[in-house]
């Protein structure tokens, strides 16, 4: 099966299914001299591990990261970065009952259409356990990018269901089990998932993503655009349905004297185009935000197939997050790190020689 990897500098490939011995990966084109350890990648995949949280499917994994090659006394060599994170806790028996069946809304139906054959054990390949190897990825981007450009990448959860979660400070984010941006809001969102669980029901979210102190000129026009990159980075992570680069959809309801972002001497006045322009950073915030659907997984009765295109019920039994966007933050973080390094690296390959000739203040 081929769509394994992503990126044209910094190129990440990944393997394994979620019911497999392990989740691998291999990072090709980070440059050498970057001190790394296990655990500059191990707190990030702690973010997205399951089992956090009562509000997060039970399956309980370690997500021990090993690093396997690309780093010698401590710094990266500048050779493919291998890395190993292997599954612990799989229970296979909770899918036997579906394995003849297709999931509505799942990857079941079309999988096994294309390749005439599917690991039915919590999805296989199409399992969102695949979003290890990003989040591995995604730590190393954050550090190179931290550390050459001064580059911070920070996201949140921006609604959940019909709840919206109106930003009140970055410090709340990390400090409870939703990564949401307002310490006030933190009991209502555990009542409503709690709620949501119990009726066996699931429900979608919005996560919101902010890049900073990201350098005017990264981005290729026409074919090479940073949003547009970011979009296909975004679209391929598990769920997400929808992509916005700054204004986004509300950019249908403004005019061209309020959307247009006006310049000063000092900078923009405004940042509705997110940070990007004919395909180029600006300077500004970057900022994304990504749609998540509904868990496919649910515990009521759908109608559906079998795999002799029978009519049939299911139900979907074992573990399952009922909101897959409460652990989506530290994924499209990583999307969005490895997007940025990869266009780091390209500006530098073509331009690094030259310097903007224009600085706001």
């Amino acid at each position: 099966m081929s769509g394994n990897s992503f990126g044209t500098l910094y190129c990440v490939s990944s393997f394994g299914e979620s019911h497999g011995p392990a989740y691998g990966g291999v990072v090709d084109g980070c440059p050498p001299g970057l001190a790394l350890a296990n655990e500059d990648l191990q707190k990030e995949l702690d973010r997205r591990k399951p089992g956090s949280s009562r509000h997060v499917t039970q399956r309980r994994e370690s997500d021990t990261v090993e690093l396997l090659s690309g780093v010698f006394e401590g710094r990266t060599t500048g050779t493919a970065i291998g890395f190993l994170v292997r599954n612990e806790d799989q229970r296979s028996k909770d899918y036997a009952a579906i394995a003849q069946k297709f999931r509505p809304g799942h990857a079941d139906y079309t999988y096994f259409q294309k390749y005439g054959v599917r690991d039915p054990r919590g999805g296989g390949r199409a399992s969102a356990r695949e979003t290890v190897v990003r989040v591995a990825a995604g730590a190393i981007a954050k550090k190179w990018l931290k550390e050459r450009y001064g580059v911070s990448i920070r996201g949140y959860l921006a609604s959940i269901g019909n709840v919206n979660i109106p930003f009140q400070s970055w410090d709340a984010v990390n400090a409870n089990a939703f990564f949401a941006p307002n310490a006030e809001i933190v009991s209502k969102l555990e009542s409503f998932m709690d709620e949501l669980r119990a009726s066996g029901d699931s429900c979608g979210a919005r996560v919101n993503v902010v890049a900073q102190s990201v350098p005017v000129g990264w981005g290729e026009p026409v074919y090479g655009r940073l949003d547009a990159d970011i979009a296909w980075a975004m679209m391929s992570i598990n769920a997400v349905k929808g992509v916005e680069i700054g204004a986004g959809f509300a950019s249908i309801g403004q005019k061209g004297s309020e959307h247009g972002d006006e310049m000063s001497p000092q900078g923009f006045l405004s940042n509705n185009n997110g940070g990007v322009l004919g395909g180029i950073s600006t300077g500004q915030d970057l900022t994304v935000s990504i749609a998540l659907k509904p868990t496919s997984s649910i515990r009521l009765p759908r109608k559906t197939i079998d795999i002799h295109g029978k009519e049939t019920m299911v139900e979907t039994t074992g573990r399952h997050d009922p909101c897959v966007g409460i652990r989506a933050t530290p994924i499209a973080e990583a999307m969005l790190a490895c997007v940025l390094m990869d266009h780091a690296l390209r500006h530098r390959a073509q331009c690094a020689d030259l310097a903007p000739p224009l600085t706001l203040r």
